[in-house]
C-alpha cells in the first residue's frame, strides 16, 4: 500500500485551498474586488508555506533520503521547496503593480499557487508517475501564464512556443519512465536504482536509453544547449514577472528531478555520464554567454544569461561522484540562481512598468531614474557575474573548485574550470554594458516614482544577496548534510 507523507499534503491543501478559492471569489462577487485582495490571498498562503516548510527543517532530524511513498520529505526536497517557495513569493510581491490595473487577476495568482504546488511536488516526488504528474501540475498553468497578455502577439507566440516544446519533453519523460517500468516492473526511484543495480548486461542499452530520456526531456525545462531554443523567445514574450517565475522556479524543478534521476544514471548502472555532461556544460555556458552579448533586449539577454547558468550548475553534476563539493555547489547555486535570477527579471518589471520598455539603449540614466530598481537590478547581475562578497561568487568559487579538484583523476576536467571562469568574465561584459547605461549615461534625468511592490522585492533581495555573500556558512552546511544524506542512501 503506497502512502504519502504529510508535509506536501499540508502544502497542497494551503496552496491548493487558496488556488480555487480565488477564481470562486471572482465569480460569486457582482462588483470588482479589487487585485490587491487576490494578491493578500495568494501571498498569505505562500508565506504560510514557506514557514511551514521552514518548521518542519528546523523541527525534523529525519535522515531518510529516499522512501517506499510517492512523496517524501528530505533535505534535498526542502532545499528546492524552500527556494521555489520564495520565487513564488517574490513573483507574486513584484506582480501588485504589474497585474493591477489587468483582467482576471483572480485567475492570474491562482494559476502561480497551482504552479508552485507542482514545483513543490517535483522536489518531493520519489516515484517517477508522481514525479510526471507533478511535472505536469507545474508545467500547464505556466503555458497559460505565458500567454496572459492576450492582446499581445509576442505573448501569444511564447506561449504557443513554450507550449510545443513543453509538450514535447513530457513526452519524451513519459517514454523514459515507460521503459523503465518496462525493465523493473516499479516507478519508485529507489525500487528503481535496487533494480538498475543488478539488471542483466543485454538491458544495458536499454536502461541508458531510458536515462537519456529523462535528461533530454528535464533538459528542455533547464535550457540546456541543445534543448534552449525555446527559451529567449519565451522568456521575451511572457510577461515579466512570469518569465521570473519561469527562470527562478521552474527551471530549478527541471534541476531538482534531474538530480535525483543522475543518481540512477551515475551510482545503479556503474555509468560514466561524467564525460557527456561535462560536453553539454561548456557548450551550454558558452553559447548561453556569448549569445547574450549579442542581444538588445534586457529580457533575451537575461535569457540566455540564465541558460550559462545551468551550464554552469551542470559542472558540479558532471563531477559527481568524483568530487562531493561539485554536488554541494551545484545545489548552492540553484539556491543563489533563484534568488538572483527572479530578482533581475522583477526589476525589469518596475523598468517595463515606469518607462514602457525593456530595450537596453532605453535605460539609460536609470540609476538617477529609479535608484532602488536600478541599485537591485545591479546587485543581481553581479551576483550573477559572481564578483565577491556576494552569493554567487561562493556557489561559482566551489563549482570551479570540484573541477580543479576533479582534474587531478580526469585531467579534462581542468577544462571545465577553464570554460567556467572565461566564461564568467565574459558576462561581465554584458552586465557592466547594463550598469554603465544605468548610470553613467543620459542627461539631464529626473527622478519617476518607482512601484512599491518592486522596491520591497529589491530591498529584500539586495539584503538577502549580500547577507549570503557575506555569511555563506549555513547554506554551505545546509548542503553539506544534503550530500551526506545521498552518501548514506547510496553506501
Amino acid at each position: 500500500m503506497i502512502e504519502i507523507t504529510s508535509m506536501p499534503i499540508i502544502l497542497i491543501i494551503i496552496l491548493g485551498t487558496a488556488g480555487v478559492f480565488l477564481p470562486i471569489i471572482s465569480i460569486i462577487q457582482k462588483k470588482t474586488i479589487s487585485s490587491t485582495l487576490y494578491w493578500i490571498i495568494s501571498l498569505t498562503a505562500l508565506l504560510f508555506s514557506i514557514f511551514y516548510v521552514v518548521y518542519r527543517l528546523i523541527s525534523s532530524d529525519t535522515l531518510s533520503t529516499f522512501s517506499e511513498d510517492v512523496l517524501t520529505i528530505d533535505l534535498l526536497g526542502n532545499l528546492f521547496a524552500i527556494s521555489m517557495l520564495l520565487v513564488a513569493i517574490l513573483t507574486t510581491v513584484g506582480s501588485l503593480d504589474f497585474i493591477r490595473k489587468k483582467s482576471h487577476s483572480s485567475i492570474y495568482f491562482s494559476l502561480i499557487l497551482l504552479s508552485t504546488i507542482g514545483m513543490v511536488l517535483v522536489a518531493y516526488s520519489t516515484d517517477l508517475i508522481m514525479l510526471f504528474v507533478a511535472w505536469e501540475l507545474m508545467s500547464i498553468p505556466t503555458y497559460v501564464l505565458a500567454g496572459f497578455l492576450k492582446k499581445n502577439p509576442s505573448s501569444n507566440e511564447s506561449a504557443l512556443k513554450y507550449f510545443l516544446f513543453g509538450a514535447l519533453s513530457s513526452a519524451i519523460i513519459i517514454y523514459g519512465i515507460s521503459i523503465t517500468y518496462g525493465l523493473t516492473g516499479s516507478t519508485n526511484i529507489t525500487e528503481v536504482i535496487r533494480i538498475f543495480s543488478t539488471i542483466d548486461a543485454e538491458m544495458l542499452p536499454l536502461s541508458l536509453l531510458a536515462i537519456s530520456m529523462f535528461i533530454a526531456g528535464f533538459g528542455f525545462k533547464m535550457g540546456l544547449v541543445p534543448f534552449h531554443m525555446w527559451l529567449p523567445d519565451t522568456y521575451e514574450g511572457a510577461p515579466p514577472t512570469i518569465t521570473a517565475l519561469l527562470a527562478a522556479g521552474t527551471k530549478k524543478a527541471g534541476f531538482a528531478a534531474a538530480i535525483r534521476i543522475i543518481i540512477i544514471g551515475t551510482i545503479a548502472l556503474n555509468f560514466d555520464w561524467m564525460v557527456a555532461l561535462g560536453i553539454i556544460a561548456i557548450m551550454t555556458m558558452t553559447i548561453g554567454n556569448i549569445a547574450a552579448i549579442l542581444q538588445k533586449n534586457l529580457t533575451r539577454m537575461l535569457a540566455y544569461s540564465s541558460i550559462g547558468h545551468a551550464g554552469y550548475i551542470l559542472i558540479g553534476l558532471s563531477t559527481y561522484p568524483l568530487s562531493n563539493i561539485g554536488l554541494q555547489g551545484s545545489l548552492f547555486h540553484i539556491f543563489n540562481h533563484a534568488i538572483m535570477k527572479c530578482t533581475a527579471f522583477i526589476a525589469i518589471t518596475g523598468v517595463l512598468i515606469a518607462i514602457k520598455t525593456t530595450y537596453i539603449e532605453k535605460i539609460k540614466g536609470l540609476g538617477i531614474k529609479m535608484p532602488i530598481t536600478a541599485l537591485g537590478f545591479t546587485i543581481s547581475l553581479l551576483a550573477l557575474a559572481g564578483v565577491p562578497p556576494l552569493n554567487g561568487f561562493w556557489s561559482k568559487l566551489m563549482l570551479f573548485g570540484a573541477a580543479l579538484d576533479a582534474g587531478s583523476t580526469y585531467s579534462w576536467m581542468y577544462w571545465l574550470a577553464i570554460a567556467g571562469v572565461l566564461n564568467s568574465a565574459l558576462s561581465l561584459a554584458y552586465y557592466g554594458w547594463i550598469i554603465r547605461k544605468m548610470y553613467f549615461e543620459g542627461e539631464k534625468i529626473t527622478t519617476i516614482k518607482e512601484p512599491r511592490s518592486i522596491i520591497a522585492v529589491m530591498i529584500f533581495s539586495i539584503l538577502f544577496i549580500v547577507g549570503i555573500g557575506v555569511y555563506p556558512e549555513p547554506i554551505i552546511q545546509f548542503t553539506d548534510k544534503i550530500i551526506f544524506q545521498l552518501t548514506m542512501f547510496l553506501s
